[in-house]
């Protein structure tokens, strides 16, 4: 699974490509499983970070890595953001280089990973990861993506 995406810049901005597991509507979070592709910060334009939420591994304890882009910044031309999902691992990559995995031996509770999950891009505007926009934040604002692939 992978999307090619130009980043917006501004403290507050919080855009992310991310799933759900497809129970969501009947399984309470963290319970159904979230897989975090890529959440940014536009207040920290070289960095991304990949991240899986699940039953004892969930907000402040999620399985979490950062990765810093070199020499450039996410926000000045397009990158491809992806993972390798089969059913012992998530692989994490930025640029066709990988920079995570994550097994069932990397969660302290149950691996949920095994079920269909579905796709969302979003940006969100403020809490308590990004903080809020200030006075320099231009708005409005675009996460401009390119293409949404899925293989199989």
């Amino acid at each position: 699974i992978e999307a090619r995406i130009k980043l917006p810049l501004g403290k507050g901005l919080w855009p992310a490509f991310w799933m759900l597991g497809a129970n969501s509507d009947t399984v309470l979070w963290p319970q159904c499983g979230e897989i975090d592709i890529m959440e940014y910060l536009g207040s920290k334009p070289t960095q991304v970070i990949g991240t899986v939420h699940g039953p004892g591994y969930s907000g402040g304890e999620a399985i979490t890595k950062a990765y810093t882009l070199p020499n450039d910044r996410f926000d000045n031309d397009f990158h491809i953001f992806g993972i390798e999902w089969g059913e012992n691992y998530i692989n994490y990559y930025v640029d066709d280089v990988l920079y995570n995995q994550i097994t069932p031996k990397d969660v302290s509770g149950e691996w949920v990973f095994n079920q269909p999950f579905y796709i969302i891009l979003n940006i969100a505007v403020g809490g308590n990861l990004p903080g809020s926009p200030n006075s320099e934040t231009v708005f409005p604002q675009t996460m401009l993506v390119d293409y949404v692939r899925v293989y199989e």
